[in-house]
């Protein structure tokens, strides 16, 4: 029976496949599976009829761990241990895998054996039904102008030879989920791939986990959850339209929220943290959203998820920002200025020696000097006194071991006619270098930098991200004592200001 999966399903060498995996195949814990699952109504676990969909296997943890649930609650509707098993395998357990790979290993999991129609599978299914309801079909990408028009994979990338992966995720291209197994599902679970090259400079890679979630919702279950990057809070390549959605979408009963993607994935970093979410059909209301830090509940509010622009994560830090706006409403995303003030580039080489009609420019390799004509001074800030910031977070927004944040370095003045490359970010401009420090003291304090962290879910730092920052009167300098008594800060909210920011170094 074994042959009969060879002949019908492309056989490759197993460490072919393990060498082409993907970095951004992040694989579930069963614990946190299990968290995950809790959020579905139990009652689903005692149902013949409940139809589970996981579009995206990996490790067929999520169908695995059903499966246990299932089998308990249908003891008493279905006696017989091998008849329940049966039912359970052949007629409400789904999936569609990633990779090859992930197929086996998802088979192996749920079926106790990657050939689902071998003597040792916990269910025998009929020989022609060689890979069980956990397929995998190697399908192609469809290129337009060198881009997937499914995904946005690069085709430099991804237009490979057939025994490599060519992450042409089934799921996500074009592929009738309803119609491959003929049924509607009631719950769509997984944790879906997050990204793809997508062959821009670098490393430049475009999200692709939206793209589940779209497909899942079109499918019109009675329940879809996932978990996946929380950069869609605030940012995200291409996510404006996915976040305005999910933002305004009544029907997201619960968002658990993880600052540090490592007290979910241990040993993992994704910047930005993660989330997993509960959709119900059924449900019209605002989101109970629960902070984890340190894998225990932090805090736990029910609001409203378009409350503003982007998604405030920490629900102290929604108390602490109506208070600061309603007292200030003018913020510091009217002051910063959009990146690349000079436009001059990261890697823009200038001379190492001073003439006498040359300027300074602060590049992230020191200062080199150029003349005026190499600039563009496009917000007419040349002759100005300048605040800058590198425009990457620092520390990669990642906490440190304490749990804590920097936010921003190379805080300092640029004098007039002193310049910077695209590394740095313009915060402010002044006719007087007194104001300029008054604003270098402001941006020091734990209150600036907090609310500041509020909108970051990558490394890099623009203006849209000091939307909620209050312009002060720059003529003083300002300190986190007086800042706490103008916006009226309770102890606690203080405490949480203070316990996540730490000093300027």
């Amino acid at each position: 029976m074994e042959n009969s999966l060879l002949h019908n399903v492309y056989n490759p060498d197993v460490l072919s496949c393990i060498a082409n995996l993907s970095n951004d195949e992040v694989f579930t814990p069963p614990e946190l599976a299990n968290k995950i699952i809790d959020l579905l109504p139990q009652e689903l676990f005692e149902n013949p009829d409940t139809r589970f969909l996981d579009p995206c296997c990996k490790s067929g943890v999520f169908l695995r761990e059903i499966a246990k649930r299932l089998i308990k609650g249908l003891e008493h509707q279905i006696p017989d241990l091998e008849r329940r098993v049966e039912h359970i395998f052949s007629k409400q357990l789904f999936g569609t895998a990633i990779t090859e790979l992930t197929s086996l290993l998802s088979r192996r999991s749920v079926y106790c054996s990657k050939y689902p129609s071998s003597q040792f599978s916990a269910y025998q299914f009929p020989e022609n039904k060689p890979q069980g309801n956990i397929i995998y079909q190697r399908i192609n990408h469809t290129w337009k102008d060198g881009k997937c028009i499914y995904c946005g994979a690069s085709q430099s990338e991804y237009d490979r030879k057939q025994e490599l992966e060519s992450y042409a995720y089934q799921f996500i291209h074009n592929l009738n989920v309803e119609k491959v197994f003929k049924m509607k599902f009631d719950v769509i679970i997984g944790n879906p791939p997050y990204q793809l090259n997508d062959g821009g400079n670098g490393s430049s890679a475009k999200p692709i986990y939206h793209l589940f979630i779209e497909n899942a919702k079109k499918l019109n279950p009675r329940y879809l959850v996932m978990i996946i990057p929380a950069r869609w809070y605030a940012g995200g390549k291409g996510l404006d339209n996915f976040r305005r959605e999910m933002l305004n979408d009544k029907h997201i009963r619960n968002l658990i929220d993880f600052n540090n993607s490592s007290d979910c994935f241990p040993g993992v970093n994704i910047a930005g943290g993660v989330c997993y979410f509960l959709w119900d059909k059924s449900y019209n209301g605002n989101c109970n959203i629960i902070n984890i830090k340190g894998n225990k509940e932090a805090s736990n509010m029910t609001r409203a998820l378009n409350k503003y622009p982007m998604f405030i994560r920490d629900n102290l830090s929604v108390e602490i920002i109506q208070k600061v706006t309603e007292k200030s409403p003018r913020t510091m995303d009217e002051m910063v200025m959009s990146r690349n003030s000079f436009s001059l580039p990261s890697n823009y080489k200038g001379k190492e020696t001073k003439s006498n009609d040359s300027i300074s420019m602060l590049s992230s390799n020191g200062i080199y000097y150029i003349s005026k004509n190499e600039i563009n001074d496009r917000d007419k800030i040349l002759n100005k006194h300048k605040v800058i910031i590198t425009y990457a977070m620092s520390g990669g927004n990642k906490p440190s071991p304490e749990g804590n944040y920097q936010i921003v370095s190379s805080l300092r003045v640029l004098n007039p006619n002193n310049v910077c490359t695209e590394t740095f970010l313009v915060l402010g401009s002044f006719d007087n270098g007194l104001e300029a420090n008054n604003l270098i003291s402001y941006v020091k304090t734990k209150f600036f930098r907090f609310l500041l962290l509020q909108t970051l879910t990558s490394i890099h730092i623009t203006k849209n991200n000091f939307l909620f920052v209050p312009i002060q009167d720059f003529s003083k300098p300002w300190t986190d004592q007086e800042l706490y008594k103008k916006y009226n800060l309770t102890q606690e909210e203080i405490n949480f200001i203070e316990s996540m920011i730490r000093p300027m170094e």
